[in-house]
């Protein structure tokens, strides 16, 4: 092998190196040079010298150094050396901390109670829920998740239920067919206004003379000779619910539930409370007959009336009921029973069910569930609210008026037919004394059975709020009721949005 040691790099070359060093170092660990930067010192061979001075200072804007070289001389027997100034440090930028952008305020206090109104003797087994209807925060309760009976509050179920089946819109048919042999049926389909024409509780119900008179333009002088009265719509097997008190028909409260009816079957047409019969479908197979003689259809003064379904499907003449909506009008603010067991029924009905009692429940639950509450553990056992076997928790009635008071879904219709509290309805007497401080801002429907006296609405607070609300006094006497009902309702609008549980 060769012992000869390499050739030493010439000058220049180890100039060049050094300074590509220096580059490489800077491009490294950039810093800021004092007078130039930094001086290298290079001895080379054995008697020169070559200094290389590179003075670097980073580039802002840039993540290159710039460069620049200078030269020196140095002897062998010294070195020149740089000396490094140190460089101030940057004051570091503090870290940024999160403000946040909309600070929440405190909450507004909770500081006002009802619970005294609430303890009255008056309300007996009280239930009550009340909530915000802007936020839904629930401001009280007082056994609120207690399904229990709601009188006629149960009203405000049945005009959601029909709103949502039917329509506001809708309108109730009651027909006339021809069949052979000079038979006609007048066939009913629920419309309990339909009147005999001698005053009605019912402005603008439609009439068995607009019957009768279609009927002699399409029979002329063929004579009737039997009258058949169909009420198979639904059964009437169910007509009179068994819990309901007999008194409600006798006193004129409630008629039996049939499909074909006039004036509600009372006995007065023109008075609200008015005794119902035994034979609702009779009454009206009579009074048909009259309404057709007076027509001057032939025959008719001495045709039979026979209780059947009709054979056919040839209708001579047909009248239909207000609209839905105007129903509701009508039986909301008077609290009719009649129109509420009719609506139940013919909502069963239209919704694919068979217009029985015993189908409410399942039709009301889908019904209200398409408002967005949850109808789980309510039990209906009519439209009126007259059965004490019904079970609706105020929690549920006063999630239900939270959609009510904002018109969802048509429920504005319901909203505008409530009572006003000391103005309207069933309770244009009520609030009185100490409780008139809320007249005029409680819209809510009244219920009244034996056993229960019951309230349940929205409520414009004396802060601004909204609220809603449903109170049951269970057990305790009507008399005694009523002022302690008004007077929690009363303490619930002046609190508003304050009210605590507590």
């Amino acid at each position: 092998m060769s012992e000869q040691q390499p050739t030493p790099p010439s000058v220049p070359e180890r100039l060049r190196a050094a300074v590509a060093a220096v580059r490489a170092s800077a491009v490294r660990r950039p810093v800021p040079w004092i007078a130039g930067g930094l001086a290298a010192l290079l001895v080379v061979g054995s008697g020169g010298a070559v200094a290389v001075a590179a003075a670097m200072t980073p580039d802002t804007g840039t993540t290159a150094a710039r460069e620049t070289t200078s030269t020196a001389t140095a002897t062998p027997s010294r070195s020149t050396a740089t000396t490094r100034r140190p460089t101030s440090t940057p004051t570091p930028t503090p870290d940024a901390r999160a403000v946040p952008k909309d600070p929440a305020g405190p909450s507004a206090l909770r500081t006002c109670s009802i619970a005294g109104a609430a303890s009255a003797s008056g309300l007996g087994a009280f239930e009550g829920y009340v909530m915000d209807a802007k936020t839904g925060e629930v401001l009280f309760s007082k056994d609120g998740d207690k399904a229990a009976q709601t009188g006629s509050v149960m009203k405000t179920l049945t005009t959601a239920t029909a709103l949502a089946v039917l329509g506001g819109d809708h309108r109730i048919p009651t027909t006339v067919t021809q069949e052979s042999g000079g038979t006609i049926a007048l066939v009913g389909h629920g419309d309990a206004t339909l009147s005999a024409g001698n005053g009605t509780v019912y402005p603008g119900a439609p009439t068995l003379a607009q019957l009768a008179q279609q009927v002699k333009a399409k029979v002329g002088d063929t004579p009737v000779t039997t009258i058949v009265t169909d009420d198979t719509y639904w059964s009437d097997a169910d007509a009179w619910d068994p819990t309901w008190p007999v008194s409600e028909r006798t006193i004129g409260y409630q008629p039996k539930v049939t499909a074909l009816m006039v004036d509600g079957d009372r006995a007065n047409p023109a008075a609200a409370t008015s005794p119902r019969s035994e034979d609702p479908v009779g009454r009206a197979g009579t009074a048909f007959r009259t309404a057709l003689a007076n027509a001057g259809v032939a025959g008719v003064g001495s045709a039979q009336i026979v209780k059947r379904a009709t054979t056919s499907t040839n209708t001579i003449a047909t009248v239909s009921s207000q609209p839905v909506s105007t129903l509701i009008g009508q039986m909301i603010p008077n609290s009719d029973n009649t129109l509420a067991e009719m609506l139940a029924r013919v909502s069963s009905k239209e919704s694919g069910s068979n217009g029985s009692a015993a189908s409410l429940t399942s039709v009301y639950r889908s019904a209200l569930g398409s408002y967005g509450v949850d109808p789980a553990g309510v039990v209906i056992k009519d439209g009126s609210g007259e059965s004490a076997a019904n079970a609706v928790s105020p929690n549920f009635v006063a999630h239900l008026m939270v959609q009510v008071a904002a018109g969802a879904k048509g429920l504005g219709t319901l909203a505008n037919a409530l009572p006003v509290s000391g103005q309207s309805g069933t309770l244009a007497s009520r609030f009185t004394g100490a409780n008139a401080v809320a007249r005029g801002k409680v819209h809510a429907k009244t219920g009244w059975i034996d056993s229960a006296n019951t309230l349940g609405g929205y409520i414009d607070a004396a802060d601004g709020s909204r609220l809603t609300f449903a109170f049951y006094a269970i057990g305790s006497s009507r008399a005694a009721a009523l002022p302690a009902l008004d007077a929690v309702t009363a303490a619930a609008y002046s609190c508003g949005s304050k009210l605590t549980d507590s």
